[in-house]
C-alpha cells in the first residue's frame, strides 16, 4: 500500500515503492529468519520495521542491515522462538511518501513428542460443555490439528497444515489413518453414512455456513452443537443467531451476522460421538483494492482482483451461493506476499455471468460479469466471419439483424464450426504436450500451424471430431503459436514451454555427502545443472551468502558451478547451500562442511571437591568444541610447588574428573589438563594450587541420646561433629562402660558405624550402663563425645496386654483327646499368671506353662468332667487383665431308642422314641427327625434342633408309603439313625364324580341380516364329558359345509356367515349330545332386502 503526502511531484522525485516486497517464511523454531526488501524512490527512502504483537528493540534478537551488493534490505531474527510468530511490516518513507508492505513469520514447532500420548484424548465433562482436547503443550502441535484433519478431504491437508506452521505432514499420515478409521468405528455406532462434509465459509448473504449429509441410525438422537466445547442451543429459524435446517439427510448450521466473537472451533456431536470438526477462522483484515466490474465477450478470459490489507493464505470467491474451487473453468493465484489474490474465469459463456463475491474472513467484496455474444454472418457456400460484439440487453436491433440473416440463409451450407477451441498451456522441457480442438463434424479435416508455418513432423491425432497435436517431448524451440484451420474457421493457442532448474539425482546425491576436511585444508563443492537461461546461481553458508573472497572461489558456467573454500577453519564448520534460480523456477541443494581440528582446552574453573590427607580430588567442564570428532581421553599432569618438575600421571577416559591419591600430607601442588581427540592433543588448562590435608582430626559428636532402653537391646542416636577436620566423616566409633568399673570397651567390633545411630545388644538384663562416641575422618578418630546418662538394661514397665486379637472363646474336644490353650502377652515386669475353672482352683491333672511372653494350659487325656469355663488372669505393678475360654468335652452321641407310631390320622403321623443314653451326660444332645416316601425314594430332613423325644409330621399324602429316621446331635455331629421298624400307608381316598347331561348357559337368538352382509350367531353350552355340537339349516347339517365357518372354544359355538344371501333364510338349530342325554336351541334368521 503507497500513500502519497504530496498531489503533484517535483520532476525527479518519487514516492516510496517496493521494487522487491518481502516474502512470508516459515522457520523451525531456534534457526534465523531472514526478510529481504528491495525499494526504489527519491530520495532515497528510509526502511523501518514493526510487528503486529510486540516491540522490536531487542537487537540481540532482531538487526536490520543494508546489502549494498545486492540494494536490499535486510530484517534477521536469530534463533528464532515460537512467540516471534507474528505479521510483520515493513515501511518505506520519504519526504514524498510512504510504501507499507505487510508479511507473515510462520514458525513450526517441535513434532517428536506429538503422538507421545494415547490414543485416547484426556477429557473432562461438565454439564454444558463436551469432552475437552488436551492442552498444546510446548514442543507439540495443535491437537486441534489432527481434529480438523479427522473432518477435512485430502487435498485440503496441505492449507489446514499450513495454518498451523507445519510445511511436511507426511510424517504422521500413517498415525492419522489409524486414529481416523477409530473414529469412524465409534460413528458408526450413531451414524449410519456420513458424506459431502463441507467445512464453515462465509457466504455472499453474509451468513456463515457448513454442511454435511448424515443418516442416523436412531433418528431420535440428540445432535448437539458446541464451540470451542461449549454447547450453543439452535433451532431451525433461519433468524436466529444459530439455525440448524434439515432437507432429507443434508444438515445445514447457519450463523447470521457472524462477528469477530463467532470465531472459534466449532464441532458437531451426535450423542457423545463427533462428527464434524471446523475452524471458523475471523483475520483482521480490509480490502485495500476490492474486485471491481469486469466486461468480456463470449471465449475470453475474465478476471477479478482484489489487494488485501494483511497477508492470508486463502480467500473464499464464489458465485451467488456457490463457491469456486482452483482447476478446470477457474484459476486461483495468490501473490507472493499473500496480498494480492486473483480469480481467471476461462472462456467466459454467456451462463457465466452474474455477480461473484471475494470473501475474507467475515468482509465481502462483490462484482459483475458481463459477457457479450458475437454474432456470424454468412452467404450460401462459404463461412464469412464479420464479428462484432453487442450487449444483449442494450442492442436489440443487432438481434433483429442477426435473425434476420438467419431467415435469408436457412438453405445455406453451415460448414465446419468449433465446439472447444485450442487453449494455452505450459509444459517442461522434457515433458509430453497435448493441444486439442473439437469441430461440430466427424468428416471435417484441417491443418496444424506453428507460428503461420504449416507444422510437419510432428504428431497428429484425429479422433472422431477431436483433432490433436501432441509433441513427446518438449524442446525449447516447440516454444510458439500453434493455430489449427478447418474450412475457413481456425482457433489459436500458445505453448509455453518452461525450462526450470535441474539437478542430475547422482550429482545432487554426490553433492549432499558431507565434505570433511581438516584445518587448513581446502573443501570444494561441484554441481552440475540444466534448464533455461539465463540462471542466477547464488552459494550460502550458515545462511549467509558467500561472495568471492581471497578464501572464497566460485566458478560458474552455463552448465556448471563451483565453489572452493581455502583453508578452511573450524569456523567454518556448517551448512553449504546452492540456489539455482531461473525465470522458471528455483532449486536447493544442500550440503554440509565439517573442519576436524584437535579440540580447545577443557573448561575452567577447576572445582576442588576433596582435599584429603592422602589424596585431592577436582573436577572441570569438557572442551567447548570437540573440534568434530568426540574427544577420547584426559592427559593430566602434576607439579609439586616449589619445584621445576611437571610429571605425567598418565590418560584418564572421557570422566571430567580426577583423583590424586599419591599426595603428602601438607603439600601443595599444581595440575595440568589437555584432552585429546583423533586429530590431536589441545592446549593445557592448568589449576591453582591444590593442597593436601594435614592431619586434622574432627571434633567431638554430640553425647548420645537413649532412643529406647530394653533388657537385650538399648538404642542410641547422636549429632555429627561440627568440626570434621577439613575432609569427610567416615564414620564412628561407640563405647560402653558398665556402671561400678573403669572400663570403656568398643562396641562396634566388625568396623566403624556409618550412621549416627545404633543398636547396642551385647548387655546384661538389668546393668546399668554409660555410652560415648567419636568421629572418625582420614586422619582418624578424634575426641569421645561427653558421656550419655546413665540406663539400666531392661523393659519399659507395660499394663498386661493380650496379643491374640481372635483368641478362641470356645473349644470343643472329643473325650481322651489333649486340651491345649496357648495364651500369648506382652507386659513388664514379668507379670502373676493364675487360672482358675468355674471360679475353683485347678484339679491337679491339670498342667500350666508360664513364660514372660505366654502361659499354656495342658490337659493330656481329657474326660467329660474337663468340661467348663477357664480363666487366665495376668497381673503385674500397673495392672492386669483377664481371658475366659469355655471348654466342652463330649464324645460321639449314641443314638435314641426304638422310633414308635403314636398317633396315626388322615395327613399327620406322630413319632415317639426313647432318649439316648448320652442325654443324661450332655446337657446340649438334641434330635434330628428325617423322612422317605414311596414317591421321591429320597432322604429329607423334617426337623432338627428338637429337644424332647416326640415330633408330629404333617403333610401326609394318601397313597404313598413313608419312612423315618431318629438321629441324636450334639456338638461332635450325628449319631447312627434309629430307624421306625413300620411304615405309614394312607388309604387312597374317593374320587368326585362331576359328569352331567349337557345343556345350554345361553341359548340362540332370533337375528335379522342385510342381504349381502355378514351374519354372526353364537350360544355357550356345558356338560362333563364335553358334548358333541352340530349345526342345522333347514333340519340339513351344516358342520362339513364349506361355506359357513363353525368353532367351538371353551363352550361358546358360534356360526359365521360370510355373506348372507336370499338362501340363507329359515331355522337354524344347534344341537349338543353325551352319554347322559342331548339338548337342542332354534332361530329363525330373517334376510331384509339390499339397501
Amino acid at each position: 500500500m503507497i500513500t502519497q503526502f504530496v498531489e503533484r511531484l517535483p520532476a525527479g522525485k518519487s514516492a516510496p515503492d517496493f521494487s522487491r516486497k518481502p516474502m512470508t517464511t516459515n522457520v523451525q523454531e531456534g534457526k534465523k529468519a531472514f526478510f529481504k526488501a528491495m525499494v526504489s524512490g527519491e530520495p532515497p527512502p528510509a526502511v523501518t520495521w514493526t510487528r503486529n504483537k510486540g516491540e522490536m528493540d531487542d537487537q540481540e534478537k532482531y538487526s536490520t542491515r543494508y546489502d549494498k551488493r545486492a540494494q536490499e534490505h535486510v530484517l534477521e531474527i536469530v534463533n528464532v522462538k515460537l512467540e516471534q510468530a507474528d505479521n510483520y511490516k515493513c515501511f518505506a518513507t520519504n519526504e514524498y511518501g510512504q510504501a507499507v508492505c505487510a508479511v507473515t513469520l510462520n514458525v513450526v514447532e517441535g513434532m517428536s513428542s506429538y503422538f507421545h500420548k494415547t490414543k485416547e484424548f484426556y477429557y473432562t465433562t461438565v454439564t454444558t460443555r463436551k469432552k475437552q482436547l488436551p492442552q498444546q503443550k510446548e514442543g507439540e502441535i495443535d491437537p486441534k490439528l489432527l481434529e480438523l484433519l479427522l473432518s477435512a478431504p485430502k487435498k485440503d491437508y496441505e492449507r489446514i497444515c499450513l495454518e498451523f506452521g507445519i510445511t511436511d505432514f507426511r510424517w504422521f499420515l500413517k498415525k492419522l489413518k489409524q486414529i481416523k478409521k477409530e473414529r469412524e468405528d465409534e460413528q458408526s455406532k450413531v451414524v449410519e453414512n456420513l458424506d459431502n462434509i463441507k467445512q464453515i465459509e462465509v457466504k455472499p448473504s453474509g451468513r456463515a455456513e457448513f454442511s454435511f449429509d448424515m443418516k442416523l441410525r436412531d433418528p431420535n438422537s440428540e445432535v448437539n452443537l458446541y464451540k470451542d466445547g461449549t454447547s450453543i442451543p439452535y433451532d431451525d429459524d433461519k433468524n436466529s443467531k444459530h439455525s440448524l435446517q434439515k432437507t432429507g439427510i443434508n444438515y445445514l448450521f447457519s450463523i447470521k451476522d457472524p462477528q469477530r466473537e463467532d470465531a472459534g472451533f466449532y464441532q458437531v456431536d451426535v450423542e457423545e460421538t463427533n462428527v464434524l470438526t471446523t475452524d471458523f477462522q475471523v483475520p483482521d483484515v480490509e480490502f485495500v483494492a476490492k474486485i471491481k466490474n469486469s466486461k468480456v465477450t463470449e471465449n475470453e478470459d475474465a478476471v477479478f482482483q482484489c489487494v488485501l490489507s494483511t497477508p492470508l493464505n486463502k480467500i473464499t470467491w464464489s458465485k451467488e451461493d456457490a463457491s469456486l474451487e482452483h482447476g478446470g473453468k477457474y484459476e486461483i493465484t495468490i501473490s507472493e506476499d499473500k496480498l494480492t489474490h486473483t480469480l481467471r474465469i476461462k472462456d467466459c459463456q454467456m451462463a457465466d455471468k452474474g455477480a461473484y463475491y471475494a470473501i475474507a474472513g467475515i468482509t465481502s467484496s462483490s462484482a459483475s460479469l458481463n459477457v457479450q455474444g458475437i454474432l456470424t454472418f454468412f452467404t450460401k457456400k462459404y463461412w464469412y466471419i464479420d464479428q462484432f460484439s453487442y450487449d444483449v440487453k442494450e442492442s436489440r436491433s443487432c438481434l433483429n439483424v442477426f435473425f434476420l440473416s438467419l431467415s435469408h440463409c436457412q438453405n445455406a451450407d453451415r460448414g465446419a464450426q468449433f465446439v472447444r477451441g485450442l487453449s494455452d498451456i505450459n509444459a517442461k522441457v522434457g515433458d509430453r504436450a497435448e493441444l486439442s480442438c473439437k469441430l461440430n463434424s466427424e468428416t471435417s479435416e484441417g491443418r496444424w500451424y506453428k507460428n503461420g508455418k504449416l507444422e510437419e513432423g510432428v504428431k497428429i491425432i484425429k479422433d472422431g471430431a477431436c483433432h490433436i497435436l501432441m509433441i513427446e517431448c518438449c524442446k525449447k524451440d516447440d516454444n510458439a503459436v500453434y493455430r489449427f484451420e478447418a474450412e475457413g474457421r481456425k482457433s489459436e493457442a500458445t505453448l509455453n514451454v518452461q525450462d526450470p532448474p535441474r539437478l542430475d539425482p547422482d550429482a545432487l546425491g554426490e553433492f549432499t555427502n558431507p565434505v570433511i576436511v581438516r584445518v587448513g585444508d581446502n573443501a570444494e563443492w561441484k554441481l552440475p545443472f540444466s534448464g533455461g537461461a539465463p540462471m542466477n546461481i547464488q552459494w550460502y553458508k550458515n545462511d549467509d551468502e558467500l561472495l568471492p573472497a581471497v578464501n572464497v572461489k566460485i566458478d560458474t558456467s552455463d552448465t556448471e558451478s563451483q565453489l572452493r573454500l581455502t583453508k578452511c577453519q573450524r569456523k567454518d564448520t556448517g551448512e553449504v547451500k546452492i540456489k539455482i534460480k531461473n525465470e522458471f523456477g528455483v532449486i536447493e541443494a544442500v550440503s554440509r562442511l565439517i573442519v576436524l581440528d584437535k579440540p580447545t582446552l577443557p573448561q575452567g574453573p577447576v572445582e576442588i571437591t576433596e582435599s584429603a590427607v592422602t589424596s585431592v580430588e577436582f573436577k572441570w567442564k569438557p572442551p567447548k568444541d570437540s573440534g568434530g570428532c568426540p574427544v577420547t581421553n584426559y592427559i593430566i599432569e602434576r607439579q609439586q610447588v616449589g619445584r621445576n618438575k611437571w610429571s605425567n600421571l598418565g590418560e584418564i577416559p572421557f570422566i571430567h574428573s580426577y583423583k590424586d591419591t599419591d599426595v603428602d600430607p601438607g603439600r601443595r601442588y599444581c595440575y595440568r589438563i589437555r584432552a585429546k581427540n583423533a586429530e590431536g592433543i589441545s592446549d593445557y588448562l592448568q589449576t591453582g594450587d591444590i593442597p593436601a590435608g594435614v592431619l586434622r582430626y574432627p571434633g567431638p559428636p554430640t553425647a548420645p541420646k537413649v532412643a529406647s532402653a530394653f533388657k537385650d537391646c538399648i538404642n542410641l542416636s547422636w549429632c555429627p561433629p561440627c568440626d570434621t577436620g577439613g575432609t569427610k566423616v567416615m564414620g564412628y566409633n561407640l563405647e560402653k562402660n558398665k556402671t561400678g568399673t573403669n572400663y570403656w570397651s568398643l562396641v562396634n567390633q566388625n568396623g566403624p558405624i556409618t550412621d549416627t545411630k545404633y543398636a547396642v545388644k551385647d548387655i546384661f538384663e538389668g546393668a546399668e550402663y554409660r555410652f560415648r562416641v567419636s568421629a572418625i575422618n582420614l586422619s582418624g578418630a578424634g575426641e569421645p563425645s561427653i558421656p550419655c546418662e546413665a540406663v539400666i538394661a531392661r523393659d519399659p514397665k507395660m499394663r498386661p496386654r493380650f496379643k491374640d486379637r481372635n483368641m478362641k472363646t470356645l473349644m470343643v474336644v472329643k473325650s481322651g483327646n489333649t486340651i491345649r490353650v496357648n495364651i500369648n502377652f506382652e507386659a513388664s515386669p514379668m507379670p502373676d499368671i493364675s487360672w482358675i475353672k468355674d471360679g475353683i482352683p485347678l484339679l491337679k491333672h491339670v498342667t500350666i506353662t508360664n513364660s514372660d511372653r505366654g502361659s499354656q494350659l495342658l490337659i493330656p487325656t481329657s474326660e467329660r468332667s474337663d468340661s467348663g469355663i477357664y480363666m487366665i488372669t495376668v497381673k503385674n505393678i500397673v495392672g492386669q487383665e483377664s481371658f475366659s475360654v469355655e471348654i466342652r468335652v463330649t464324645d460321639d452321641p449314641k443314638p435314641p431308642g426304638p422310633v414308635e407310631l403314636e398317633e396315626n390320622i388322615p395327613g399327620t403321623v406322630t413319632l415317639c422314641w426313647a432318649p439316648s443314653p448320652d442325654e443324661k451326660r450332655d446337657d446340649r444332645i438334641h434330635y434330628m427327625v428325617s423322612k422317605r416316601d414311596s414317591f421321591k425314594r429320597t432322604w429329607r430332613t423334617a426337623a432338627d434342633n428338637l429337644f424332647n423325644n416326640k415330633f408330629t409330621v404333617v403333610n401326609i399324602m394318601p397313597g404313598r408309603e413313608y419312612y423315618f429316621r431318629v438321629f441324636a446331635k450334639n456338638d461332635m455331629g450325628l449319631s447312627p439313625p434309629s430307624e421306625s421298624p413300620f411304615n405309614v400307608d394312607m388309604p387312597q381316598m374317593k374320587a368326585l364324580n362331576f359328569e352331567s347331561p349337557p345343556s345350554f348357559i345361553i341359548p340362540l337368538k332370533r337375528r335379522t341380516a342385510p342381504e349381502g352382509y355378514e351374519c354372526y350367531m353364537s350360544c355357550a353350552v356345558k356338560g362333563d364329558p364335553g358334548p358333541r355340537v352340530t349345526w342345522y339349516h333347514n333340519n340339513i347339517s351344516l358342520n362339513t359345509n364349506t361355506n359357513y365357518h363353525i368353532t367351538n372354544v371353551c363352550g361358546v359355538c358360534s356360526l359365521l356367515i360370510l355373506r348372507v344371501a336370499p338362501k340363507d333364510n329359515g331355522e337354524y338349530k344347534v344341537i349338543i349330545e353325551n352319554k347322559l342325554g342331548s339338548a337342542e336351541s332354534s332361530i329363525t334368521l330373517n334376510v331384509r332386502g339390499k339397501l
